[in-house]
C-alpha cells in the first residue's frame, strides 16, 4: 500500500504554482493537493487549456494531484447568514465585496460548484475543505443553548449545502470535510450529527486531520476507525500540548507559536499525535489515499520543516502486513 505523500499548499499561497511545485519536488513530495491559492476553480472549470497547463506544471516536476481543495470559500457558505456573519470573512472573499455578507455568500456557493467541475477537469474526485457553522458561536452554552437552535444550525447547513452537493454528484466527486473549530462538525459527537443530518450522503465525508483533536482529548485512531467509511482523504498534521497549570486548552487569545498557549500546531513528528497508531488505524481500514501535510509550525523554518516532515511521513508510511507473523511456526 504505497500511499502517495504530498503537500498542502494553502500554507505555501504567497508562492506561484511554478515555484512551490520546483519547491515541492526538492523537498520530497510525490504530488500537490493544490489549494484555490494555486488553482483558480472558475477557470479550471471552464478552460481545457488552463487546466492541461496546471497539469504541464506538475509533471515537470515530476508531481501528481490526487484531491484539490477550496477550504476558505466553503467556510463563506454559511457563515454569511443573517447573525453569524463575521468580518473577518471579508480576507476569504474577492476585495470588491468586503462588508456584504450576501454576496460573500453567493459568490462562495458558485465558486464551490466550480469547485466540483474544477477537480472533475483536473481529474481528481476528493475536494477538502470546510463548510461553516451557524451556531460555532454557541459552543459554550452561556446564555443558554436550546437543543432547538442547535437544530436549526444543522437543518441550515444541510439548506445551503445540497445544491451544492448535487453539483458535485454530477461531477462524480466527493467532499472531504476538514473535522475543526469553527465548523459544524468540530468533534466526535458532531460529525456523528452531520453525517446522519445529511442521511449518510455519500457525497460528505472526512478529511483526516488528527491535530485539531488531539488537543480535544479525542482518540484521533478511533475516529479514523469509527468512521472508516468516511476517511476521503488524511492530513498529517501535529500539535504539541503545553499544559503547565498557566495554559489554557482554549489558547486565550495568544498567537500561534507563543509557548503561553496550552498548545501550538507543531511540525509532524514533533508533537502529541500518535502517528504510528494511526498509521495502523488507516491500514485496518484499508485507506490507500494521499498522506497530505499541512504545514503549520509557527516555531520552524517552512522549507526545513516541510522536508524534515516529507522524510518523516514517508518513514512512518508502512503496509499491512501480508502474512500473521506467527504462521511460520504453525503446524511445527
Amino acid at each position: 500500500m504505497a500511499r502517495p505523500v504530498t503537500l498542502f499548499t494553502i500554507q505555501w499561497g504567497d508562492l506561484p504554482l511554478k515555484e512551490i511545485c520546483r519547491l515541492g519536488q526538492q523537498m520530497g513530495y510525490e504530488g500537490l493537493e493544490l489549494s484555490a491559492a494555486h488553482l483558480d476553480m472558475k477557470r479550471a472549470a471552464s478552460d481545457p487549456a488552463y487546466v492541461q497547463e496546471v497539469k504541464d506544471t506538475l509533471d515537470k516536476y515530476g508531481l501528481n494531484c490526487w484531491a484539490i481543495s477550496n477550504h476558505l470559500a466553503g467556510q463563506c457558505v454559511v457563515d454569511t447568514l443573517d447573525g453569524a456573519y463575521d468580518s473577518r470573512l471579508d480576507g476569504f472573499a474577492p476585495a470588491q465585496l468586503s462588508g456584504k455578507p450576501a454576496e460573500i455568500q453567493k459568490w462562495a456557493i458558485q465558486e464551490m460548484k466550480y469547485t466540483a467541475h474544477a477537480a472533475k477537469a483536473m481529474g481528481v474526485d476528493v475536494v477538502t475543505f470546510f463548510m461553516g457553522s451557524p451556531i460555532w458561536k454557541f459552543w459554550y452554552s452561556f446564555p443558554q443553548t436550546s437543543e432547538e437552535m442547535v437544530e436549526d444550525g444543522y437543518q441550515k447547513v444541510k439548506e445551503l449545502w445540497t445544491p451544492i452537493m448535487d453539483e458535485f454528484d454530477a461531477c462524480g466527486v466527493k467532499l472531504a470535510l476538514e473535522v475543526h473549530p469553527t465548523e459544524i462538525a468540530f468533534d466526535y459527537w458532531s460529525t456523528k450529527k452531520l453525517l446522519e443530518v445529511f442521511e449518510n450522503r455519500p457525497t460528505l465525508g472526512i478529511n483526516f486531520d488528527p491535530s485539531h483533536l488531539i488537543w480535544q482529548g479525542l482518540n484521533p485512531a478511533l475516529f479514523v476507525l469509527d468512521f472508516a467509511d468516511r476517511i476521503y482523504h488524511v492530513h498529517v498534521k501535529d500539535a504539541k500540548l503545553n499544559l503547565d497549570g498557566r495554559n489554557g486548552i482554549l489558547g486565550s487569545h495568544i498567537t500561534f507559536g507563543n509557548q503561553r498557549r496550552g498548545w501550538n500546531f507543531v511540525s509532524p513528528g514533533h508533537g502529541d499525535v500518535d502517528f504510528d497508531n494511526i498509521i495502523r488505524a488507516l491500514n485496518q481500514i484499508g485507506y490507500d489515499g494521499p498522506l497530505s501535510i499541512e504545514w503549520e509550525d509557527s516555531g520552524m523554518e517552512r522549507v526545513f520543516g516541510g522536508t524534515e516532515a516529507c522524510e518523516f511521513t514517508k518513514k512512518i508510511n508502512f503496509s499491512p502486513s501480508d502474512v500473521a507473523f506467527d504462521d511460520a511456526i504453525r503446524n511445527q
